[in-house]
């Protein structure tokens, strides 16, 4: 408990906020380091995961050699590039763009994988060619998963940023290396706050402009499949399938002799 009021004491002193080293001046640069690592990624991985996806040959294979970059440490890669000379923010853009090339690239190709084979018929059928049915029906059907790859890849960059600090860089790290330098716990604590709270905001921004990006005809149809039957039934005023009606009144059946 002690070091968490320590925590709550450093990020409550004004101080610690402002000037050069200060938390607002080195979130700046936390998120325009990471920033541009995602661009930087998806340079290299939005166009070939989109040429791997429309062709559908050749996929499995770019998706294996992406992912085999996470199993390179991140901290290993940073420190290769100061031993060749890059140290800081270059470095690290460097890096966490290596980091975070899986995700973007896997995503598009799935999602360019998972459309409907009788669509990107029905669109030659009209007589499209393969970059127009591309860019007007395959590449909207695959937005929701693509901007999912991109979600994932810049929180994990976020989260990944810090360890700029190690090699000369500026990010919100640089709260945390300095507060193991000066055993100052409650310092280290409040850095991985910050971060983690970081994280959280641009999970939520990144979220919204997910759902904003999806057309409206697949966000009507995820909907719908998320509704049970019942409500269906409710909102469309009729029974559930499968029930029996109840029996007619007895006035509908034959009259009394006379």
């Amino acid at each position: 408990m002690d070091v968490l009021t320590e925590a709550f004491r450093w990020l409550n002193d004004p101080l610690n906020w402002s000037g050069r080293s200060g938390v607002l001046a080195l979130t700046v640069d936390h998120v325009l380091v990471s920033v541009l690592a995602v661009l930087l990624a998806g340079v290299v991985a939005l166009p070939l995961g989109l040429w791997l996806g429309h062709r559908r040959r050749g996929s499995t294979v770019g998706v294996i050699v992406a992912n085999t970059t996470r199993a390179l440490p991140t901290l290993a890669l940073l420190t290769l590039l100061a031993a060749s000379g890059l140290f800081g923010n270059t470095a690290t853009v460097l890096a966490c763009a290596v980091f975070a090339v899986p995700p973007l690239l896997t995503n598009t190709v799935t999602g360019l994988g998972e459309v409907d084979d009788d669509v990107r018929d029905a669109a030659r059928g009209v007589g499209m060619s393969g970059a127009r049915s591309l860019w007007a029906v395959e590449l909207p059907l695959a937005v929701p998963l693509i901007a999912a790859g991109v979600r994932t890849a810049a929180v994990q960059v976020l989260a990944t940023v810090p360890l700029a600090a190690l090699v000369g860089g500026r990010s919100l790290g640089t709260i945390v290396v300095t507060g193991f330098g000066t055993q100052d716990y409650g310092q280290v604590l409040a850095g991985g706050i910050l971060v983690a709270g970081l994280c959280l905001v641009a999970e939520g921004m990144l979220a919204i402009v997910q759902y904003v990006l999806t057309p409206r005809g697949l966000r009507a149809r995820d909907r719908a499949a998320s509704e049970t039957p019942s409500r269906r039934t409710r909102r469309s005023g009729g029974t559930t399938p499968g029930l029996a009606q109840p029996a007619a009144s007895g006035s509908n059946r034959s009259g009394p002799s006379s």
